[in-house]
């Protein structure tokens, strides 16, 4: 039984989610301030966190990034307003896995749940194991080193260099990184994708001006190899 934390100060909203998700057989822990929330998310393991941007306390996008920091790497999907651009990219960017905006179906708010739930459960059932130039990654404990030295990556970057590791010597363009590793068809702006890339780089790479690994495709998109 998946288990999932809801921090949303929204009486009706938090309400609705609990009913609905129980209906679906998971396991709920909630929250309403965004303090009590984040030490919850950091105290107790789960398989996922739905996380309103608005929160009292501590707001989503200080709890998203705290978590990160702390090397937490449960998957997020944020709960935004309508018109918050920003803080949605600003959201992703910070290691947020998903989004969905207010109002929303709660039809699709589940199927984007299970969606993020496959996706996770996957880096653990298929790929464990990779290296290449220094890098040693275990996806299975999501850990990554660079020579004798850890490194810290979220886990929408363990995401994204899976995906690019299964697809060694393919181009891979910037709407299909879209669509297949954050899981909706469409952003304000591909820069999300760019700003991930240049991270990834900034981990992997010797030299993250002169990739070696991660290389661009002009006009197509990226490119993976050892």
């Amino acid at each position: 039984m998946n288990k999932i934390l809801i921090i949303e100060d929204d009486a009706a909203i938090r309400k609705g989610l609990e009913e609905v998700f129980k209906q679906e057989s998971f396991k709920l822990m909630v929250e309403e301030d965004g303090e009590k929330g984040f030490r919850r998310a950091k105290r107790e393991a789960t398989d996922l966190i739905i996380l309103d941007l608005m929160l009292p306390g501590k707001n989503g996008i200080e709890i998203c990034r705290d978590l990160r920091n702390e090397n937490i790497m449960t998957p997020i999907l944020m709960l935004t307003s309508k018109g918050s651009e920003a803080d949605k990219v600003v959201g992703l960017e910070l290691g947020a896995d998903d989004y969905v905006t207010k109002p929303f179906s709660t039809r699709e708010l589940v199927a984007r749940v299970k969606a993020l739930l496959r996706r996770q459960q996957g880096v653990v059932q298929t790929l464990t194991e990779t290296s290449f130039g220094t890098i040693v990654v275990d996806f299975n404990k999501q850990e990554i080193t660079k020579g004798d030295k850890p490194l810290k990556m979220s886990a929408k970057e363990f995401l994204l260099l899976k995906y690019f590791v299964e697809r060694e010597g393919q181009v891979v363009s910037r709407h299909q990184l879209l669509d297949d590793v954050w899981g909706y068809d469409s952003v304000p702006t591909t820069r999300t994708v760019d700003n991930y890339i240049l991270a990834l780089r900034k981990k992997i790479e010797t030299n993250p001006s002169k990739p070696k690994h991660l290389l661009t495709i002009h006009t197509a998109g990226y490119k993976f190899i050892r």
